[in-house]
C-alpha cells in the first residue's frame, strides 16, 4: 500500500512539473508563470479557471444575464447583441468625480496594452444613473475614454435589472452642502467571456496591465 502510494506520488509530481514546463513555454509576454500554470491546469482538468489578476468567484455564484437597455445612439439593445463577444463592463455614471473616469481610463488602457488582441474585446459603461445620464449624455461620456466603449442607459427599471443580474450595489446620495445628488455604488469591472459568462471580476484600482495579462490568458484558454 506504502509503495502504491509512493508511486502515485511520484507520477503527480511528474505530472505537475510536466505542466509547469508547458507554462513556462506557452505563457504570453505579460502573464506570470503561475497565472499561466493555472490555465494550462485548468484545460487539462476541464475545469473553471481561476479569476487570475481579479477577485476569485466563488462556485455556484452566478453573475450576468439577460438585460434590455438604450445605447448611446438610442438604439435598443439586449445581451443578444453583444453575443459571441468578449466584454468588458464597468457600472458607473457620467457626473461620478473619481473612480468612474478612473476606472474607464483603466479599460482603455488595458485594451490598448493588449495589442490587436484587444480589438476582440468589447468595452461597455453601463449607467447607474439613468435620470440624468440619457444617451446624448452617454455618447458625449464614453468618447472621451475609448473610441468602441460602448454607454448603455434606459429607464429605471431596465437599470435596475442589469444591476441586480451583475449584483451592482447603488445608491443615490444627497450631500448636506450641495444641491445636486451624488451616486453610491460598488466599482468592479466585470470580463465576460464569449459564452457570456462572467470570467473574472477586477477590484478597482486593478492595474492596466494585470487586466490586460487575465483577459489575453482567457482568450488563450477559450
Amino acid at each position: 500500500m506504502l509503495r502504491a502510494i509512493r508511486f502515485a506520488s511520484i507520477i503527480l509530481v511528474v505530472l505537475l512539473g510536466g505542466v509547469w514546463a508547458t507554462a513556462w513555454f506557452a505563457r504570453t509576454p505579460d502573464e506570470s508563470v503561475a497565472d499561466a500554470f493555472m490555465r494550462q491546469l485548468a484545460r487539462l482538468t476541464g475545469a473553471e479557471m481561476p479569476a487570475a489578476g481579479g477577485v476569485q468567484i466563488a462556485q455556484g455564484v452566478s453573475l450576468g444575464g439577460p438585460f434590455t437597455l438604450v445605447d448611446q445612439t438610442g438604439k435598443t439593445v439586449t445581451e443578444r447583441d453583444f453575443a459571441g463577444r468578449p466584454l468588458l463592463i464597468y457600472f458607473g455614471f457620467t457626473y461620478c468625480p473619481d473612480v468612474c473616469p478612473t476606472e474607464l481610463g483603466t479599460i482603455a488602457a488595458a485594451l490598448d496594452t493588449m495589442g490587436p488582441a484587444g480589438e476582440q474585446v468589447t468595452p461597455i459603461f453601463i449607467t447607474i444613473d439613468p435620470e440624468r445620464d440619457t444617451p446624448e449624455a452617454m455618447a458625449d461620456y464614453v468618447s472621451r475614454f475609448h473610441s468602441r466603449l460602448v454607454g448603455l442607459t434606459g429607464t429605471p427599471e431596465q437599470v435596475a435589472q442589469a444591476a441586480r443580474a451583475y449584483r451592482v450595489y447603488y445608491a443615490k446620495v444627497q450631500p448636506r452642502d450641495s444641491t445636486a445628488y451624488l451616486m453610491d455604488h460598488s466599482s468592479f469591472i466585470y470580463f465576460v467571456g464569449s459564452d457570456g459568462r462572467v470570467r473574472n471580476l477586477f477590484r478597482p484600482d486593478t492595474t492596466p496591465e494585470a487586466i490586460a495579462a487575465a483577459v489575453r490568458a482567457q482568450l488563450r484558454a477559450h
